[in-house]
């Protein structure tokens, strides 16, 4: 049987996407068009791949099956193009990699900026999840390279110690809290939070961490980013918990008061992860040791034991 990688990327689009009309504009054409392209595949396997639900479009147990195949058969695509386009002009491909808030703002944003700018040839997606969702979805193929806080049971996959990071409470100056050099996070919950987006990792987990303790959340507002929320948290409007990393450099500039968190996790190991079967394009592997050996990434890690 033969298959047309158009109708296959389609399926891949679709799959990931949850949505048709997405899926078609992912590959540049109509849904209708993709309607009939997808239609003529199932009826090609014999199966439906879709089950059209009002939630979208939900795999069936033989679409499972099939994305699997289809994303291992891309990722060849892939390495081969990547492997050839090295004989032509440097290297060439796409890197997807997931990541938590603290490491994508405190590290790896910047890394890969870098990354990019000396290959051209390359571009990247950048998705941010919870940590604890992140080594299931390399393993998956969802992405090339995850980077998370904590540990993982999972197989089947390679992690490299990455980065230490430490989660802080930050005040106004004339904040109850300012004159705390640390504080535990139950006593920080009885004030209003300054928070990130509702979609964040960072606001997820201070979310969930609260409930673990019993305590409402008063979050006043929801900022779309680190630098956002700082700013407010200067400006009076309540405290917040974020990562040290997006702290300014010089503490005697910063118009906001630090608090370690007197918490045991507080301290974070972030862990880069790959596939440990995983064959990738050199361009991955390139960038993968990028991120590794940035400086300020790698000067964390002489925290750890």
């Amino acid at each position: 049987m033969r298959y047309e990688l158009t109708d296959l990327r389609l399926f891949l689009e679709i799959a990931q996407a949850r949505n048709l009309s997405a899926g078609a504009s992912a590959v540049f054409i109509t849904p209708s068009s993709a309607s009939y392209r997808l239609k003529n595949l199932e009826q090609a396997l014999g199966t439906p791949l879709f089950e059209r639900t009002p939630r979208g479009m939900e795999l069936t147990p033989a679409g499972e099956a099939m994305l699997h195949h289809v994303r291992e058969l891309f990722e060849g695509v892939e390495r081969m193009q990547g492997d050839v386009g090295r004989f032509v002009s440097g290297l060439k491909g796409h890197i997807r990699l997931v990541a938590n808030s603290s490491s994508l703002n405190g590290f790896a944003t910047g890394s890969l900026g870098r990354f990019l700018v000396l290959n051209p040839g390359i571009d990247a997606d950048i998705e941010e999840r919870q940590s604890e969702s992140i080594p299931a979805a390399v393993l998956a193929r969802e992405a090339d390279i995850g980077i998370f806080a904590g540990a993982t049971e999972i197989e089947g996959l390679a992690l490299h110690a990455y980065a230490v990071d430490r989660l802080v409470i930050v005040a106004p100056r004339d904040h109850l809290l300012a004159a705390q050099s640390a504080v535990r996070l139950g006593a920080a919950l009885e004030f209003d939070f300054v928070c990130m987006s509702r979609g964040s990792s960072n606001y997820l987990f201070l979310r969930d961490s609260a409930q673990r303790l019993g305590k409402p959340l008063r979050a006043r507002l929801h900022a779309h980013s680190f630098e956002a929320v700082l700013a407010l948290v200067a400006a009076g409007v309540g405290v917040a918990l974020v990562p040290s990393s997006v702290l300014g450099d010089d503490p005697q500039a910063r118009p906001y008061a630090v608090l370690d968190l007197a918490e045991s996790w507080a301290l974070r190991k972030l862990h880069l992860v790959v596939r440990r079967d995983a064959r990738p394009p050199a361009f991955v592997e390139e960038c993968m040791r990028f991120l590794l050996d940035d400086p300020r990434v790698a000067s964390t890690r002489a925290a750890l034991p």
